[in-house]
């Protein structure tokens, strides 16, 4: 098993945060990537925000006004 560095990315900034490096076979392939706990945790939140937007594809949008009024009934606002 062998390890090799990520690409750099398309910004410098995303570059030096993202620090992964891949598994790769005897062929040559990419088989797995590793990744630090907090890149795979913010991609676990994205997943799930992404889950939530499917989730709500169907719902009927509601007005700014709407949402404030609602914010305010449960003493958010």
């Amino acid at each position: 098993m062998y390890t090799t560095k990520a690409p750099r990315r398309a910004t410098k900034k995303a570059a030096r945060n993202r620090k992964e490096q891949f598994v790769i076979n005897a062929d040559g392939k990419k088989t797995a990537v590793l990744l630090s706990l907090k890149h795979y945790e913010k991609l676990l939140e994205d997943l799930h925000d992404l889950a939530v937007v499917a989730e709500r594809r169907a719902e009927q949008p509601i007005t700014l006004e709407e949402m404030k009024r609602r914010l305010k009934k449960n003493g958010v606002l």
